[in-house]
């Protein structure tokens, strides 16, 4: 496993892409409504991205067709933006972003409630989104990676939700997917150990129901099995000499 140290000058590009990224995401999330359409939020998405002289790293990336993923209710992750499919109150959606700043990607993701929405699925969201900051608790120099997976699985485990298994966090630089896989489940070896430079998009994805999920005849969409409501939360993340940089939540930008 080849793990990228980014350097001095990589991380700053890496610090842009990011901070350009949240800034998408903060807009994007202001556009949360019942009645606006995937396809919709889609369209803003990709406008604001070029808007900012990037490109979207997910248009057509191994084919899927749009720059947003836009996942809704049991959708996991990677829903394809459709004009017919209309946010209503009460939906939960998952909204997975990403794009291209001078050859270097970042890559986030935000769940938010659809108007007012069950207690049930507010504390969903909530959990998932905790659940990332547990984890990176642990993303320090000289730890392990599994210790944030670990983490990750203690904290919602005691919620009882199930902790999807077949999709995982990942290293980002100038490729969107690099090494290492990053589980948000417990392991029972340690992982590699964290040096400063690495930068990692750590995303828990995480089902009310069980932890088992399918793919729609799309070959993009992911379900939950159960058809129980799913939420997502992710951002890049720089492990530093001391304690992790949030590179996709810089100061000032709610996440």
């Amino acid at each position: 496993m080849a793990v990228s140290i980014k350097s001095a000058r990589e991380i700053e590009l890496m610090r842009e892409s990011c901070r350009i990224l949240s800034e998408v995401h903060a807009r994007l999330g202001e556009e949360i409504r019942p009645g606006i359409s995937t396809w919709d939020i889609d369209a803003l998405g990709e406008k604001l991205i070029r808007s900012y002289g990037c490109e979207p790293n997910f248009l057509n990336y191994n084919g899927y067709p749009a720059s947003i993923c836009v996942s809704v209710n049991d959708e996991v992750v990677h829903g394809i933006p459709k004009k017919e499919h209309i946010l209503q109150e009460g939906d939960i959606v998952s909204l997975d972003a990403g794009l291209i700043y001078k050859g270097y990607h970042s890559d986030a993701a935000r769940t938010y409630p659809v108007g007012r929405v069950s207690e049930e699925a507010r504390e969903l969201i909530e959990v998932t989104r905790q659940s990332f900051f547990e984890g990176i608790k642990y993303a320090k120099a000289g730890n392990h990676l599994y210790d944030i997976s670990n983490a990750i699985d203690a904290y919602v485990s005691k919620f009882g939700y199930g902790i999807v298994r077949d999709l995982v966090g990942h290293g980002i630089g100038t490729h969107l997917h690099e090494d290492p896989q990053i589980p948000n489940f417990k392991q029972w070896r340690r992982g590699i150990k964290l040096q400063p430079g690495m930068t990692l998009a750590i995303e828990p994805m995480i089902n009310m129901g069980s932890c088992y999920v399918e793919w729609l005849d799309d070959d993009w969409t992911v379900v939950t099995e159960d058809g129980s409501l799913s939420a997502h939360y992710e951002n890049t993340v720089l492990i530093t000499e001391g304690e992790p940089e949030i590179l996709t939540l810089p100061d000032g930008v709610k996440g």
